[in-house]
């Protein structure tokens, strides 16, 4: 088994929300700075600057899963995670016959940046990413779920674009692999608030939208850098596990000693 410190949850200058830090080469690096060797790529509804990560971060320790943040009909996002650019480009092409023609604002949401691995521009994308598609959140989990993909719905403890703020409640028998929360909370106090989430799995992410927010919370024991492996993780079972980091929750969320796993004790495994 090996250690891998995550963070499943990154966006880059595609997404029209993050800061002009987020080049490949600055993700990668500061990834590697902090410890972390398994990083997600997740853009709005887009996945232009996966492969640009990926190759900047070729020679190095850090692996880097193609994804991308879905957002649904209700107004939910989504991360998908895959194990393959061919996967994640038959993913795109769904999303891009569920997403409105509409053109982006820049002065209104924000640039738009595809780049090269060295953050060098190529091109501007014009499409507006910041929409909704017209698929709905199961449909989306379905198709991610096909093509062998990992669908976690993001940030479910925020008061927009969440699962429980916009449905109030998780779908029964929808394929997911877990939940996330973030960087804010603990999963004890999501638990208590949200008691409908049950005993799913929670992840926690950065939401990086900057360099600063790039904290690697996951800690996974794994044989391998893989969507099936960390399915196996995130359930806590045949010998895989899934832990939260000490040093990236700040004094006044701690609760209780650390690490801690994702599960309550005496909590099920899916």
């Amino acid at each position: 088994m090996q250690i891998y410190i995550a963070e499943l949850h990154v966006h880059t200058v595609l997404s029209p929300c993050a800061e002009a830090e987020m080049i490949p080469p600055l993700i990668v690096r500061t990834a590697l700075e902090r410890g972390i060797n398994l990083l997600a790529i997740t853009d709005h509804n887009a996945s232009a600057n996966v492969e640009a990560v990926s190759k900047a971060a070729r020679g190095s320790a850090l692996t880097v899963l193609p994804g991308m943040e879905v957002q649904t009909r209700e107004e939910i996002h989504m991360l998908c995670l895959f194990d393959t650019l061919e996967q994640l480009s038959a993913w795109q092409q769904q999303v891009d016959k569920h997403l409105p023609k509409m053109e982006n604002n820049p002065g209104l949401f924000g640039e738009q940046f595809v780049v090269d691995e060295t953050g060098e521009f190529i091109r501007r994308e014009t499409q507006l990413l910041l929409a909704s598609t017209r698929m709905t959140l199961e449909e989306a989990a379905a198709w991610v779920d096909a093509l062998g993909g990992l669908a976690i719905p993001a940030h479910i403890d925020r008061k927009a674009f969440s699962l429980i703020a916009n449905l109030g409640l998780v779908p029964e028998g929808a394929p997911f692999a877990a939940l996330e929360i973030t960087r804010h909370t603990t999963p004890a106090q999501v638990r208590r608030q949200f008691p409908q989430i049950g005993d799913w799995p929670l992840v926690q992410s950065g939401d990086a939208h900057r360099l600063d927010e790039i904290t690697g919370p996951l800690v996974l024991t794994m044989e391998a850098p893989t969507v099936a492996e960390l399915r196996l993780a995130l359930r806590n079972c045949a010998g895989r596990s899934a832990w939260l980091r000490q040093d990236v929750i700040s004094d006044e969320y701690q609760e209780g000693s650390f690490p801690f796993s994702p599960f309550q004790q005496g909590e099920s495994k899916r």
